[in-house]
């Protein structure tokens, strides 16, 4: 089993930034590949950042390209996701997830954190 628990949501206003983090325990998270979601009111839940096990790949949803950044540190078990000049459209719950066969089959899920940008 893992655990994964997001923090570091919150309301901001358009143009600021925020970062998120996930911590994991209950497996070895250096050995996995993570990812990033996140779903809006009446949306579905779709895909915004993933980073290697290793950290050295990442990859990102067009929308949010060069203004997020995926970060992990397997030393204290934690992935984050630095989010940068945010917009109202960016408004959603963020979810981390675990990837543990590296198929992109996330097996894992947190509870989310809501991130809500006004403008």
């Amino acid at each position: 089993q893992v655990q994964l628990v997001e923090s570091g949501g919150g309301l901001v206003q358009a143009g600021g930034s925020l970062k998120l983090s996930c911590a994991a325990a209950g497996r070895t998270f250096s050995a996995y590949a993570m990812g990033w979601f996140r779903q809006a009111p009446g949306k579905e839940r779709e895909f915004v950042a993933r980073i290697s096990a290793s950290g050295i790949s990442t990859y990102y949803a067009d929308s949010v390209k060069g203004r997020f950044a995926v970060s992990r540190e397997n030393a204290k078990s934690t992935l984050y996701l630095q989010m940068n000049s945010l917009k109202p459209e960016d408004t959603a719950v963020y979810y981390c997830a675990l990837d543990r066969t590296g198929r992109y089959d996330y097996d894992y899920w947190g509870q989310g954190t809501q991130v809500t940008v006004s403008s």
